[in-house]
């Protein structure tokens, strides 16, 4: 039987997760038939054991190969799944029930080379992931530009709830070796290539992240590293948005040292305006959680994102910059060999 959409999920030591996808999987309301590509990417936990108990219940193709990334990866799994499109979400994520229906509903309307939604946090996620997903989608603190702000020309999907048509990946040859930063990097090379490119307001996953604040830190400071590089390979990409986190960390750090030198309230008035800014981000992320150890939490978590960020992309634009280097020698650890 036909398939039109191909789910496709690079997956790394997370049996558990996996189990928690399939079964968001296993009850979609679409009615067409679909497929799932698990591919497992160099895993010493594997999660066939898992997939096995779907079986029964969906279209399930599962593949093993050596670690090389998760955007390699989802090209192996692009090759070899059967659909039109190709969805390509996170093991990570959980999908409301009628996510393909809306997905579907919207492209027959508007057909799309290439498509991406927003990412929320489920009710049932612990206090940490609820305080990192408001500070990574929040319109206060990220401004909506991870999807939540729209169909728009500039809006470049995440590959933890993007979607891709089999003539743009063939054109495209799909992912590069970056990791993170591969997927605005597919979106604006398939702009260049002329495929229409949107948000689809109703395709939202809640997405997981499993995650510390030391990990947390970790995973955004790869992301400021990640963008000085992007904007040198796409001239006209950059925005000054992109600049913000350095910017609150420069101004963070001068807003601290002024009143040591300086007397009164001016030199006071900085340090009070990012105490109520952060104040602001706990009183919206206790109210959009319902979670007041959330609320506690989203302060620190908003400190660890902009801090992480805008140090990782001062230094990699420093770097740049400054060295006649290629980026896969001076950050090495930002790319996967094939």
């Amino acid at each position: 039987m036909e398939v039109y959409f191909s789910f496709v999920v690079p997956v790394f030591n997370r049996p558990g997760e996996v189990r928690e996808l399939l079964e968001s999987l296993a009850i979609q309301t679409y009615s067409r038939p679909f497929e799932v590509v698990i591919v497992e990417d160099g895993s010493s936990v594997p999660s066939k054991e898992v997939i096995g108990e779907f079986s029964d219940r969906l279209q399930l193709n599962y593949f093993k190969k050596k670690n090389t990334g998760p955007g390699d990866s989802r090209n192996f799994g692009m090759h070899r799944a059967r659909g039109s499109y190709f969805i390509l979400v996170d093991s990570d994520c959980i999908l409301p029930g009628a996510y393909l229906d809306e997905v579907a509903r919207f492209l027959s309307k508007t057909p799309l080379d290439c498509f991406g939604g927003a990412d929320d946090a489920h009710p049932s996620f612990n206090p940490m992931q609820q305080a990192i997903s408001y500070t990574m989608t929040a319109m206060l603190t990220t401004g909506g530009i991870r999807g939540k702000s729209g169909f728009s020309e500039k809006f470049q999907p995440r590959s933890f709830n993007m979607g891709l048509s089999r003539a743009a990946f063939e054109a495209s040859g799909g992912f590069g070796n970056i990791h993170p930063g591969e997927d605005p990097d597919l979106s604006l090379r398939l702009k260049d290539l002329g495929f229409s490119i949107g948000f689809i307001p109703g395709a939202t996953v809640y997405h997981k992240r499993r995650i510390d604040f030391r990990s947390f830190y970790r995973q955004v400071h790869k992301f400021g590293l990640t963008r000085p590089i992007l904007n040198r390979w796409h001239p006209g990409s950059a925005r000054i948005t992109y600049w913000f986190p350095a910017f609150f960390v420069m101004g963070l750090l001068i807003a601290v040292v002024l009143p040591i030198f300086f007397n009164g309230l001016p030199a006071w008035a900085l340090l009070i305006l990012f105490v109520l800014y952060l104040f602001a981000v706990a009183i919206g992320a206790g109210v959009k959680s319902g979670s007041a150890r959330a609320a506690l939490l989203a302060p620190g978590a908003l400190l660890v994102q902009y801090v992480g960020y805008g140090l990782g992309f001062l230094k990699s634009a420093f770097l740049l910059t400054f060295s006649k280097k290629k980026p896969e020698v001076l950050m090495p650890g930002l790319f996967f060999k094939p």
